[in-house]
This record gives structure tokens, sequence and C-alpha cells, in this order.
């Protein structure tokens, strides 16, 4: 008999798109896993870039420096609304390295999708959060990138592969023209069935809108 589940009793799905620089992305991302898994719905990990480069953040902000400093007071804003403190905004300002895209963390999470699925983009996903927001580590790095990926099991050298390959390249690129036609300008974006679409919520507000999915 087939391990697979049919239609009829296939867990719902929602798309979680996101980036790994987005405050309000860790605000939301630890209130999305516990409503699913109490509900048993999917989360499937989407990626979505906001800036995917050096120039297009100095295009959007003016300069690094104005990136830095308009970014940080949207981190004041996601803090006020976490339930649990994790955002370190003092460590972050004291850091001397360019406020990064969140380029080269949709690689990572994309190469760690390729190795181990879904869970693991989620897992490489959140642990590149903490890095940033909690750790206040420099995620533009390749090799900060390579270290988490590596404390979370993946092999180093092939994980590196990954990140550099045109597949993953093309994966991120096939969740952004998604992203564009499902008419996503802003994130994090939850997208289930029924047409929902939900931003941050809070927990208790979240978890009425995703029981929807479960009682349809």
């Amino acid at each position: 008999m087939s391990s697979v589940p049919s239609p009829a009793t296939a867990a719902p799905v929602v798309d979680f798109f996101h980036d790994v620089v987005c405050g309000w992305c860790f605000v939301l991302a630890p209130r999305l896993q516990q409503v699913s898994a109490e509900l048993g719905i999917q989360v499937r990990h989407r990626s979505f870039v906001l800036q995917d480069s050096r120039a297009q953040m100095v295009e959007v902000f003016g300069s690094m420096e104005r990136a830095k400093a308009i970014i940080l007071r949207h981190w004041t804003d996601c803090a006020a609304h976490e339930d649990t403190a994790r955002i370190d905004i003092e460590g972050m300002r004291a850091q001397d390295f360019e406020y990064p895209s969140g380029w080269l963390g949709a690689l990572a999470c994309q190469a760690a999708g390729m190795l181990g699925g879904n869970d693991a983009h989620g897992a490489m996903f959140d642990a590149v959060q903490w890095a940033h927001l909690h750790q206040h580590r420099n995620i533009g790095d390749a090799e900060v990138l390579l270290d988490i990926a590596e404390s979370l099991g993946h092999p180093r050298g092939a994980f590196a592969d990954h990140m550099r390959s045109d597949a993953v390249r093309q994966r991120v690129q096939a969740d952004r023209a998604e992203a564009a036609t499902l008419g996503i300008r802003s994130i994090p974006t939850v997208i289930g069935g029924n047409g929902l679409r939900l931003q941050t919520l809070p927990l208790p507000h979240l978890r009425q809108a995703l029981a929807h999915l479960v009682a349809a």
C-alpha cells in the first residue's frame, strides 16, 4: 500500500514567502511553526529577496549607511512585537560590516532544501535569521553561512557547491517569479487555500486564521 496521503487526508499546505534579513519574518516564523504543528498544517518555505545586491540596496536607500540606519529602525518596531525578546538592535548597530542583502542567505536556504528537503530549508532559514537578528553575524559572508550549514549537519564542501550552482539560483528565481505572479510585494506573506493571504499576526489571530484551512 502507498504511504502517500490521499487528497482527502493530505495536510493543508501554506506557502511562507520570506527573506533571511526580514525582521517581521523573524517575528512571525516561530508563531507559524507553533500553530502549524498544532493544526497539522505543512509550511512550504519560499524565497523572497527584498534586495539582491549591494547596488540595489544603495538604489533603494541612498547609501549603505542609510540602509543600516533605516533597517535598524524597522528592527525596533519588530522587537516591540516579539513574543520573546530576541532581536539585538544595538549589537548589530555596533558591527562595522555593511548591512547585508538577503541574496546569499536565500541561496543557502535553497541549497539546504536541495540537500535535505523543505524541512532543511526551514531549519536553515531559522538558523540564518538567528545569526543575523540575534547574534548580529555577517550573513552577507558566504563563510558565515557555511559555518551555519555545517552546524546543522550539512557537509561544508557539498553545501558550498550547491550554493554556487545554477540549480540553486534557479530555485530562488522561481520562487521570486511565483511571488510576482501572486502579487506579493512585501513579506512575510503566507498563502493558503480558499484565498488565504496573511502577514504578521499575533499568535491567537494567526491560529484563528489558519484554523479555517483545517475546517475547510
